[in-house]
């Protein structure tokens, strides 16, 4: 299950602060900041979809993140590599390295980090 781009932005928010009232999360929108029902009614649909929930203190709710942004970014990630790269990694790599006009210094970053990674695998 994923998230609409109205719910992706306020699960930014939530990852942000971690535990926030619905205050908390007017206040980290930029103006102009959607209606309280709107993100009501999103944060009702992210807790039916089970990305987040949230604990009652009286009449408030404080919401925090079920699932987190490195686990969701990887299942979209992957998804994307198996439906437009036939599930290669490495065609996505290719893909990724000459289409996006990545500096020679983001480049040998990136070299970096794989090279790390084939390390790490040996062992």
């Amino acid at each position: 299950m994923s998230l609409t781009t109205a719910e992706e932005q306020l699960m930014e928010h939530i990852w942000t602060l971690e535990k926030a009232f619905m205050k908390d999360l007017l206040d980290a929108y930029p103006a102009p900041k959607p209606a309280t029902t709107t993100v009501a009614t999103l944060l009702k649909r992210m807790a039916d979809k089970q990305f987040i929930s949230y604990r009652e203190f009286g009449n408030s709710r404080e919401y925090f993140p079920l699932v987190s942004k490195s686990d969701y970014f990887a299942k979209h990630v992957n998804g994307l590599i198996r439906n437009f790269f036939g599930n290669s990694a490495s065609q996505f790599a290719s893909f990724f390295t000459t289409e996006t006009n990545l500096s020679t210094s983001e480049l040998e970053s990136l070299k970096k980090i794989i090279d790390e990674e084939i390390q790490k695998k040996k062992k």
